[in-house]
């Protein structure tokens, strides 16, 4: 498959789910990550209007988890975050966050992924550490 056809099937079957209703759109594709991007709007926002936490952590674990699946090698086999953890450095109140994942450590079963979310502007907005479970098909 070429990458604008991995790209179209990652967003096809993210249809009526959290990763539709966050608005999340998977953009890039490379040798070693995986991007995607969440527009900021009120219905991601906490309370007083910045980006919540919670959304930015969907954003990262739906891009960690993708890219797993993606650069495994058995597609027929199941993923699941098992942890994730977020710092989130920076608020945001509109436009686009883009979501980048990047292995740190590919096992066969267990991988750990580094998102970097950042503005339009390229700036940092959180960093996320995801841990994948992959269960491979039988």
């Amino acid at each position: 498959m070429t990458k604008e056809e991995i790209l179209d099937q990652c967003n096809v079957i993210s249809k009526n789910t959290l990763v539709d209703t966050l608005g999340i759109r998977f953009t890039d594709l490379g040798d070693d990550f995986l991007s995607a991007t969440m527009p900021v709007t009120p219905k991601v926002h906490q309370p007083d209007g910045i980006l919540h936490g919670g959304a930015s952590a969907a954003l990262a674990e739906t891009v960690g988890s993708v890219a797993t699946f993606i650069f495994n090698e058995d597609l027929k086999a199941t993923v699941r975050g098992i942890e994730i953890t977020s710092n989130h450095l920076k608020s945001i109140k509109k436009g686009n966050v883009i979501a980048t994942a990047r292995p740190l450590h590919k096992g066969r079963t267990i991988q750990l992924w580094e998102i970097k979310m950042v503005d339009e502007e390229g700036t940092l907005i959180s960093i996320s550490k995801l841990t994948a479970y992959i269960k491979k098909s039988s």
